[in-house]
C-alpha cells in the first residue's frame, strides 16, 4: 500500500493528480503536491481532522512537514485542527504559530504554494485565522468556503469543509435553516464519495435531532465502519441513535468509542478514558436502558479518575463537562441520581472534589436541593436553595463574561433554579406559586436552540411539570406533557413511564 501511495504522490507532484489513503481512520484523496515522503503522514493527518481527532491530526501534520518542510498544505492542515466549528472552539494562538513557521506572512505563504487550488485553500484559511471577531472570521470563511468548493466541484474535501464551515456559522445554537444547508451541500456530494469520512461526519451533525435523526442512520451505519481506530467516529453514531432513543445501539457505539479511545492514549503511555464526552453519554444510555448497575460502574471509574488527578494536583476546571473530568463526574451523578431516586445513597453522599469548578458546584447543588425535597428535609432543603442560587449565580457570571451568543450554558442555571423554587413551592402546599415556577421553566426551556445529547437541562421541564400535574391528579395535562417530553428526548425512561401512568390513571409519578 505504502509503494501505491508512493506512485500517487509522484503523480499529484508532477501532473496535479491525488494521493489516496485507507487507513482505519477513514479513506481520503486529495490532490496536492507534497514530496513522496510526506504523503502518508499528510493524508492520515487529512482523514483524521475529518474525524475531529484534532491532537492525532497535528501530528501527523508536523511529521509530514519534518518530511517536506516545503509542503505548504502541510502547514495549511496543522492550523485546521486548531478550530474546532461544531464546538465553537478556536485556538488562534496556536493557529497562527502553525502557519508562521510555513512563512511569516500571508502572502509569502501564498507564494509557497504551486498550485492555484492549494493557493486557494491557504487564502481561505488566512480568513479563517485573520482580523475581525472569531463570528466574522467564521462568516467571512464560509464565504470563501463556499467559493472555493465552486470553483473545485469535484473536490470532495473542499465540499466537506464548506459543510463544515456552514454548521461553524451557527454561534446561537443549532437551527434548523443552517443546517440543512450543510445537509445539502452534503448530500449532493455523497452521492460520488459515499465513504468519505468527512462528509459521513458532518452528515450525522447536520441531523443529530429528534426530527432529522431517522435521514442520518445511513450515514452512523456507515462511518462506524469505516473509520474503526477513530473514539470520536466510534462515538458519532450515537448521536443519531440517542436522538431516536435507540439506547442498545448508543451503549454499543461508546463503548467502542471509549475502547478506541483508550487504545490511543494507551499508545502515548497516558490513562484509559474514564471521564468526559464517551463514558458521559454512556452513563445515560445505560440509565435509559434501566443498567443501573453499569451506570454506577461507569460513574465510579470517573470519580476514581478524578481522585487520581487531584492526588496529581492536575486542574479540571470548567463550566463544560466536557472540558474537565470533575465536571463530567458531577453531571454524570447528577443524572444518575434523577434517574434512580436514589437520593439517601452512597452516591447521594460522595462529595464534591475540591476542584470542582462552577459548573460541577452547580450540578451537586441541584442533587443537593433535590435530594432534601425528596427526604423532607425542610430546613436543609432552604439552605440547599440558597447555595443553588449562589452557584447559579456564578455560572451566570462566567458565562455571561464569555459573551458568547450561543445563550444555553447561560439561561440553564437559571431555569435548574426555577425548578427547584416551583419543587420548593410545592413542598409548601403553595401549589398555584410552584405550577407557576415551573411552567416558568418550560417557557424559558422553550427559548434554548436544540441540543445534540443527553439533556442539557438534566431535568426536562415538560417531564418535571408533567409530573408534578400527575402527583396532583391532572392526568390530561400532565399526558400532554409527557408528549412533548418525548418529542423532544423519544424513548427517555422517565418520560415514558410517566406517560403509562398519566394513560392508565395513576395519581403516582414514582420517581418523577
Amino acid at each position: 500500500m505504502r509503494s501505491f501511495s508512493v506512485v500517487l504522490a509522484t503523480l499529484a507532484f508532477l501532473v496535479g493528480g491525488s494521493a489516496s489513503s485507507a487507513g482505519e481512520y477513514g479513506r481520503v484523496e486529495f490532490a496536492q503536491s507534497g514530496a513522496p515522503a510526506a504523503q502518508a503522514d499528510f493524508l492520515d493527518g487529512l482523514a483524521l481532522l475529518h474525524d475531529f481527532e484534532y491532537d492525532a491530526a497535528a501530528s501527523a501534520f508536523r511529521r509530514a512537514e519534518s518530511a517536506d518542510p516545503s509542503f505548504a498544505l502541510a502547514y495549511w492542515g496543522e492550523a485546521m485542527t486548531f478550530n474546532h466549528p461544531v464546538w465553537m472552539k478556536q485556538d488562534l494562538p496556536a493557529a497562527r504559530a502553525a502557519l508562521d513557521k510555513l512563512a511569516p506572512s500571508a502572502a509569502l505563504r501564498r507564494a509557497k504554494a504551486p498550485t492555484q487550488r492549494e493557493k486557494d485553500y491557504l487564502d481561505a484559511i488566512e480568513i479563517l485565522y485573520g482580523d475581525g471577531t472569531k463570528q466574522e472570521r467564521d462568516h467571512r470563511y464560509e464565504a470563501a468556503m463556499a467559493e472555493l468548493h465552486a470553483r473545485y466541484p469535484e473536490d470532495v474535501d473542499a465540499a466537506a469543509f464548506y459543510a463544515l464551515s456552514i454548521l461553524g456559522s451557527a454561534h446561537r445554537g443549532r437551527d434548523v435553516a443552517t443546517y440543512m444547508r450543510a445537509a445539502a451541500v452534503l448530500e449532493e456530494v455523497w452521492i460520488r464519495q459515499r465513504e468519505h469520512p468527512g462528509v459521513l461526519h458532518y452528515l450525522i451533525h447536520s441531523y443529530d435531532d429528534p426530527v432529522h435523526a431517522p435521514l442520518g442512520l445511513r450515514s452512523a451505519r456507515l462511518y462506524a465502519r469505516i473509520a474503526p481506530a477513530a473514539g470520536h467516529a466510534q462515538h458519532m453514531t450515537s448521536h443519531i441513535f440517542l436522538a431516536l432513543g435507540l439506547w442498545p445501539a448508543s451503549v454499543e457505539a461508546n463503548v467502542a468509542a471509549i475502547a478506541a479511545a483508550s487504545r490511543t492514549r494507551l499508545a502515548a503511555g497516558k490513562g484509559p478514558v474514564s471521564c468526559g464526552h464517551y463514558p458521559s453519554w454512556l452513563g445515560y444510555a445505560y440509565l435509559q436502558l434501566g443498567d443501573v448497575e453499569a451506570a454506577r460502574r461507569t460513574l465510579a471509574a470517573c470519580r476514581t479518575a478524578v481522585e487520581a488527578a487531584l492526588a496529581m494536583e492536575r486542574p479540571a476546571r470548567s463550566p463544560d463537562p466536557d472540558d474537565s473530568m470533575t465536571g463530567s463526574f458531577a453531571s454524570m451523578r447528577l443524572r444518575y441520581l434523577l434517574e434512580t431516586g436514589d437520593w439517601s445513597g452512597e452516591v447521594a453522599n460522595w462529595p464534591l472534589p475540591s476542584n470542582a469548578g462552577p459548573g460541577a458546584r452547580l450540578d451537586f447543588a441541584f442533587a443537593r436541593l433535590l435530594g432534601e425535597i425528596a427526604q423532607a428535609h425542610d430546613a436543609a432543603a432552604r439552605d440547599a436553595l440558597a447555595a443553588l442560587d449562589a452557584a447559579a449565580r456564578a455560572v451566570v457570571d462566567v458565562e455571561t463574561r464569555r459573551n458568547d451568543p450561543d445563550p444555553t450554558d447561560r439561561v440553564r442555571p437559571q431555569i435548574l433554579l426555577l425548578e427547584a423554587q416551583g419543587l420548593m413551592a410545592e413542598r409548601g402546599t403553595d401549589l398555584a406559586a410552584a405550577e407557576k415556577l415551573l411552567r416558568r421553566a418550560v417557557a424559558l426551556e422553550s427559548t434554548l436552540p436544540v441540543a445534540f445529547g443527553p439533556p442539557i437541562v438534566d431535568q426536562p421541564t415538560h417531564e418535571l411539570l408533567g409530573a408534578f400535574l400527575l402527583r396532583h391528579d391532572r392526568r390530561s395535562e400532565a399526558r400532554a406533557e409527557f408528549e412533548q417530553a418525548l418529542a423532544v428526548a423519544p424513548g427517555r425512561r422517565l418520560a415514558e413511564r410517566g406517560l403509562k401512568a398519566a394513560s392508565a390513571g395513576s395519581a403516582h409519578a414514582g420517581q418523577l
